[in-house]
């Protein structure tokens, strides 16, 4: 029945994370002994006293529709954390709350992108990028980066990307799946060289804000004044609060933008659950130290995996300054067998460690990386033991 579909969904890709993830969920039901470490989700509760503070929401009745770009109050609270976090000014209405980043990156392209316009995503990118410009009928310009530069790019290689047709460049620091961290004179860079652009617009994702192992702040584009009205800041409380399934995610741009976003969710989801919105109000605004306490852990996992993918033959790993992945290159062991099964790309030894170790992990080449495989550290020590043996064992027998 996929001819009665629109060509729209019939051409759209799903999701590769979420693809893996649910392979997995199907092979434990089965009775296998999968390890999936495909999914970007904090393997921590939610601090309580944000629990708290939905609860408290629910008795005092914040049960009915919200207005569409979030409570005023939520959006004040984001205002202030912004200028607190990222010496970025913005009034409350400024800022559009969605369900979730990753509508909030939906409702910019949509509002900003016609079709054929282009829409520039240095790679690797978050696997969403791509096929959302796809939506909005853009044409989507994948820029390369290395492990070697660890996944960074510079003004100057972005800058040669740019053509007449540009409208959006979409990128994220710190960055799903390679865990790179822009550096102030890196950003500085960047808008000293967007400001000769001015009708290109920049989605900086900064949703792993808070998960940043470098000792400095993170740094937001928006922060350099110059093309603050060029940027479109996106976060969200999924990573950095442990708050994956209240899905409450934000922009902070220009006044004309937040209203088209305004707009356009309107027509879509209206507004967000008021209980989410309200536990997210406590969680901007009070003491971060569960955020920082659950860092310090991501931290010690981050160095005991390098560790142990280091001591693995012919992978070659670099050591993440944010987020929770390793993306790691592993094409030396493409062209090489193993019980039938050839490994000749990503996708190839993606599927190999799931069938060989019953381990997930999530294939390179749907984040726009040839050579790479994703590794999420967001899992208890003892898991991230076992499969990096698995992975090593399942490698050494490919030849």
């Amino acid at each position: 029945m996929n001819n009665l579909l629109s060509e729209r969904i019939n051409s759209m890709q799903e999701s590769a994370t979420l693809k893996m993830a649910k392979i997995s969920r199907e092979l434990r039901s089965q009775g296998h002994d999968v390890i999936d470490l495909s999914i970007g989700e904090p393997d921590f509760d939610t601090p309580q006293h944000i629990k708290d503070a939905a609860k408290k929401a629910i008795d005092e009745g914040y049960t009915h529709y919200t207005p569409v770009p979030g409570y005023p109050e939520l959006r004040k609270a984001i205002a202030a954390k912004l200028k607190r976090d990222n010496n970025i000014d913005y009034t409350f209405d400024q800022i559009v709350v969605s369900t979730g980043a990753k509508q909030s990156i939906a409702n910019v392209v949509l509002s900003l992108v016609n079709k054929g316009e282009e829409v520039l995503l240095p790679a690797p990118y978050w696997v969403s990028y791509s096929a959302i410009a796809d939506l909005a009928e853009g044409k989507s310009i994948e820029i390369p980066t290395t492990i070697d530069t660890n996944f960074k790019i510079t003004a100057a290689e972005l800058e040669k990307h740019i053509t007449p047709k540009t409208k959006l460049i979409i990128f994220s620091s710190p960055c799903n799946p390679t865990g790179a961290v822009y550096s102030f004179d890196e950003m500085k860079s960047l808008a000293e060289m967007l400001v000769r652009h001015p009708n290109v617009f920049v989605i900086c994702d900064e949703i792993y804000e808070y998960i940043n192992y470098t000792g400095q702040p993170n740094v937001s584009l928006a922060s350099f004044p110059e093309v603050k009205n060029q940027v479109i800041t996106v976060n969200g409380f999924s990573k950095g609060f442990a708050m994956t399934g209240w899905r409450v995610g934000y922009i902070a741009a220009p006044l004309w933008i937040a209203q088209a976003c305004d707009k356009m969710q309107g027509q879509i989801t209206s507004g967000t659950c008021s209980i989410a919105q309200k536990a997210a109000e406590t969680a901007v605004s009070t003491d971060l130290t569960p955020t920082y306490n659950m860092v310090k852990e991501f931290r010690k996992r981050r160095d005991m995996v390098y560790e142990l993918l280091t001591a693995i033959p012919n992978l070659k790993v670099n050591l993440p300054e944010g987020a929770f992945y390793f993306f790691f290159d592993v094409s030396a062991y493409f062209g090489k067998s193993y019980n039938g099964q050839t490994v000749n790309n990503p996708e190839d030894m993606s599927a190999y460690l799931l069938n060989e170790a019953k381990i997930g992990l999530v294939n390179g080449e749907a984040f726009g990386d040839s050579r790479c495989i994703r590794l999420s550290y967001a899992a208890s020590e003892e898991k991230l033991r076992e499969v990096c043996k698995r992975l090593k064992d399942a490698l050494a027998k490919l030849s």
